[in-house]
Order: structure tokens, then sequence, then C-alpha cells
């Protein structure tokens, strides 16, 4: 472990921890109310991001190991986000908690195994226009912008 791997897997645990904090403090009706720039409810938000952790945990996983990324564009995670809203537009606060504290958790873990040379690895990004990110930007952007760039709509949509 690093000291940077260490502190970015904090600052995930910050973001997550925020996120989590604000669907604790969500009334089952608050939780179905629309966040405006997703058009999901605040529970399909939060719920997208904690299904997410693995998958962008393992493209990272995938830079830091110098291996190459599966071809996936804008328009795939689109299609899958619409998929995922669908199919979890009633999904529960308890289901939803349970998955943001276990994959945050996991996440973080898999951060924090991290060294600075794995850090430093990059590859080109297929939803980025090919621009080269490192394993580094790829937490700071997705595991860690991700949480709180939803988070703050969640927020907003929360009149918070």
């Amino acid at each position: 472990m690093s000291e940077r791997a260490d502190a970015l897997a904090a600052a995930f645990e910050r973001a997550n921890n925020d996120v989590i904090a604000a669907v604790e403090q969500c009334s089952d009706d608050q939780l179905r109310i629309a966040c405006e720039g997703e058009g999901w409810s605040v529970a399909v938000v939060a719920h997208h991001l904690a299904l997410s952790y693995p998958s962008i945990a393992g493209m990272v996983q995938l830079v830091a190991d110098g291996q190459p990324l599966p071809p996936l564009t804008e328009e795939m995670l689109d299609t899958f986000n619409a998929q995922h809203a669908e199919e979890f537009a009633d999904v529960s606060r308890e289901e939803t908690l349970q998955l943001l504290w276990r994959e945050g958790q996991a996440v973080a873990e898999r951060v924090r195994d991290l060294g600075d040379e794995q850090l430093d690895r990059a590859a080109p990004m297929p939803f980025a226009g090919g621009q080269p990110w490192s394993a580094a930007d790829l937490i700071e952007r997705g595991l860690i912008g991700h949480p709180v760039e939803h988070g703050q709509s969640i927020r907003t949509a929360l009149g918070r």
C-alpha cells in the first residue's frame, strides 16, 4: 500500500459515506423523489452508484496491471444505466444501503492495495474519446467523482 493509494481510498470512502448518510436520512417518500440531472429517484441513483463501484474498480485494476480495457463506449454506459434504472425502479433503502456499504468497503480495500507504479500506469479510456487516464485518474474521476457528482444531485433533489 502506498500513501497515495490510502489517500485515494479515504477520499472514496468519504464520498461513499456522504451518499450513505443522505440515503439514511431520507423518508420513504424522499427516496422516490426524482433527481433532476439523472431523471431517476434518489434510491435508484444511490443504487446505481453502489452497483457501479465493482465495475469501475475492475477497470482501475486492469489499468494498474497494464491490461487492455473493454471497448466500453459512452453509448453503452447510457444503455446500461437506463436498463438499471428500469430494473431497480422500486429498489429498497435496505438493499441500497447494504450494497453501498459492502461494495464501498471492498473497493476501498482494492484501492489501498495498489502501489505507486500501478497508480501511475495509464491506458486510453474508450468512453473518454481514447484519452489516456492513469489508474489514479480513474479512481479520482470514477470512484471518487462519480459519488460526489451523484451525491450532489441527491442532495439537490432533497433540498439540502
